[in-house]
């Protein structure tokens, strides 16, 4: 496919990798000439130097046989302009990223009145994932498919679990319920798991469950099920505004702690019943002060990488918090990874993830599934793809046992109508099932791709 991506910051650059290793013509657009450049150089993509809210740079970028544009600025109306003046100009889908908390009040009504094909908001999904990892503490992630009636979850290990030492098998046939092992991490190794995979302490496991076996599988592990009830955000930018938005209806106490003042009466005013704090949070006396120590989660959402970092590293000297770090680089990926930080947030993973969806469901429009929903579990490494399957599918009507797979994937959960199956070799996969399908990270556009 022939894509237009026109702003060259965090979010434009995770889209032209991630874009450009689907094989997809990349072209992007940038009124800083070096951001350009920096972004031909790093990946083999085309570079557009100017404005692409004119129509001469969008057509010097090729928008008349482009079927998509992705406008990423830090600017919500320049992005918006962008996608009118490329409608007008071709005939192409367009995609907007909309990050102020004002005008995404009114994004389905942007979405229709604009004719967009998805209005993007990394802020508000980055802000959600952290919702739903303080449900469960003991969730590094939590990854709903099927429209939240199946979900991945992932969780370390402890040396105390009743599952140490026993093979996977063995775990499903001890717990008694119905779930699947999905990955293993364990060190810089990953595993796709088999039936014989002995867990070992501290490994970093992913399963699929349903929400209510999700919750009965961590019960009957010990882990621990107790609801966050209060949590200390560092900074007071757009994720802590969709942050406190989303918590403020579960009960859970919030206090943020930001250091300009005027973003402290901004947010006060937005968030009457926040405790809002003016006080530089790398200061180590205002945390204890606010209670570092006792609270039950702890969320860095700077703008920087290394004070979340190094803020999160802090509480979890002082206390048992549950530790949110959003990290925008991640090119020492392994290396932030061994710090055991819990849950690292990353938002432009999260947007990019949504518009490949979005583009793989493009390119397989007549094809024999569509693509619902795709997550990273391990970065680099492995993928979970929620299809759903269509009649001509080829995997249709036969059993599990019977269908020859690639190495390395795994058939993780079916929904049928209201039913979440975990899959079993005697199970069959119906036309219109939702399937979901943990792989190895390589481009999977249709379900049949997992065939041999």
């Amino acid at each position: 496919m022939n894509i237009i991506i026109v702003g060259c910051g965090k979010v434009g650059l995770a889209l032209a990798a991630e874009l450009n290793e689907e094989n997809n013509n990349v072209t992007v657009i940038d009124i800083n000439g070096k951001a350009v450049k920096n972004a031909t150089d790093r990946y083999d993509v085309m570079g557009v130097v100017g404005n692409g809210a004119t129509q001469r740079t969008l057509q010097e970028a090729g928008v008349g046989n482009a079927d998509l544009l992705i406008a990423v600025t830090s600017a919500d109306e320049l992005n918006l302009l962008c996608c009118m003046i490329a409608q007008k100009s071709a005939h192409c889908q367009t995609i907007a990223r909309i990050k102020n908390p004002e005008y995404s009040v009114d994004a389905p009504y942007l979405k229709d009145e604009l004719g967009l094909a998805m209005i993007i908001n990394p802020e508000y999904t980055a802000a959600e994932e952290i919702a739903r990892v303080l449900r469960f503490p003991s969730a590094i992630s939590i990854e709903r498919f099927a429209k939240g009636k199946v979900e991945l979850l992932k969780f370390r290990l402890p040396e105390a679990s009743p599952i140490v030492g026993l093979s996977v098998r063995e775990a499903m046939e001890k717990l008694k319920i119905d779930f699947l092992v999905c990955t293993v991490e364990r060190g810089d190794q990953a595993f796709i798991a088999k039936a014989d995979f002995v867990f070992e302490a501290n490994d970093k496991i992913s399963i699929v469950a349903s929400p209510r076996n999700a919750y009965e599988f961590f019960k009957r592990i010990k882990h621990n099920l107790q609801p966050v009830k209060d949590a200390i955000i560092v900074s007071g930018g757009e994720i802590a505004h969709y942050l406190c938005d989303i918590l403020h209806r579960t009960g859970i106490k919030l206090k943020v702690v930001e250091n300009d003042y005027k973003t402290c009466e901004e947010f006060s005013i937005r968030h009457p019943e926040v405790t809002v704090i003016h006080a530089d949070a790398s200061d180590e006396q205002v945390l204890l002060e606010e209670g570092v120590e006792n609270c039950g989660a702890f969320i860095a959402v700077s703008d920087l990488d290394e004070e979340n970092i190094f803020l999160s590293l802090y509480a979890r000297t002082k206390g048992e918090a549950k530790l949110v770090t959003k990290i925008d680089h991640l090119e020492h990926h392994d290396v932030i990874r061994s710090l055991n930080l819990d849950t690292l947030i990353n938002p432009k993973n999260l947007t990019a993830e949504s518009i490949v969806r979005y583009v793989r469901a493009m390119g397989n429009a007549n094809g024999s599934s569509s693509v619902e929903a795709l997550y990273s579990i391990i970065p680099g490494k492995a993928v979970a793809t929620e299809f759903i399957v269509k009649e001509n599918s080829p995997i249709c009507g036969a059993m599990l046992k019977d269908i020859q797979l690639i190495d390395n994937v795994l058939i993780a959960a079916i929904l049928r109508g209201k039913d979440v199956v975990i899959p079993h070799g005697n199970d069959v996969i119906l036309a219109g099932d939702t399937v979901v399908v943990v792989s190895e990270d390589v481009p999977l556009n249709d379900v049949a791709d997992i065939l041999r």
